[in-house]
């Protein structure tokens, strides 16, 4: 399956996600704010499908088609089935599943940052430590950012994404306000760690391996 096909298949997908929470609008089955965050968030995930596409036309970034398609797939998971479909509500641990597999994807993305920073350096030549370090501490430093994100939404807009609180409203105290927020960050530590033993491997066989993460920036080309 091409690239391009990939890529309708999963706006096709987000479509009919977006026409069944513009179904359950119209009957009310969740208030009326709620259902608007869902069509928003789902219009969003529909817009994020071109995000690497937007790079490369705005920023002259070209992003491998590695990295993308395992953007695709959490893209996928995390807005469309998580939110759109409500796995998220449906199954209690997807939350985690989120967390773990969010950090892969911007490990590789980290692995990616490397490879446009040493420019036209070989890859070959350069140690896989440097990959790997680099990209289990940007994912991590990302997981961080997003505890912070769910923060100030929860203090903002009280969405109780940090779970501080019961589904009935009864506020969590100690520990047990603790356990979401370092249940992700355990969870996006994994994730991270996971990709990063996969790719040593894969490296120990295959030296250039990481050259398939390669972020490249676009030359201009001359009229």
């Amino acid at each position: 399956m091409t690239y391009r096909k990939m890529q309708l298949g999963l706006v096709a997908f987000g479509t009919l996600c977006f026409i069944y929470n513009l179904y359950e609008f119209f009957i009310s089955k969740y208030s009326t704010k709620q259902g608007i965050i869902f069509l928003i968030e789902c219009l969003a995930g529909i817009v994020l499908i071109f995000l690497p596409e937007i790079a490369n036309k705005l920023l002259k970034i070209v992003i491998p088609d590695k990295i993308v398609y395992f953007y695709w797939f959490f893209l996928i998971i995390s807005v469309f089935l998580g939110t759109s479909l409500h796995m998220i509500s449906i199954i209690s641990f997807w939350d985690k599943i989120l967390h773990a597999v969010s950090p892969m994807v911007l490990t590789a993305l980290g692995y990616g940052l490397i490879g446009i920073l040493m420019k036209n350096a070989s890859i070959n030549k350069t140690s896989p430590w440097l990959f790997l370090l680099f990209g289990f501490a940007f994912a991590g430093t990302c997981g961080v950012f997003w505890e912070f994100w769910e923060f100030l939404c929860d203090t903002v807009a009280n969405m109780n994404l940090q779970r501080y609180a019961t589904s009935g409203g009864t506020l969590l105290v100690g520990r047990a306000a603790l356990m979401d927020t370092m249940g992700d960050l355990l969870t996006n530590t994994i994730g991270a760690l996971i990709m990063g033993i996969y790719a040593w491997f894969a490296s120990r066989n295959k030296p250039e391996y990481f050259e398939g993460y390669r972020l490249s920036i676009r030359k201009k080309t001359s009229n």
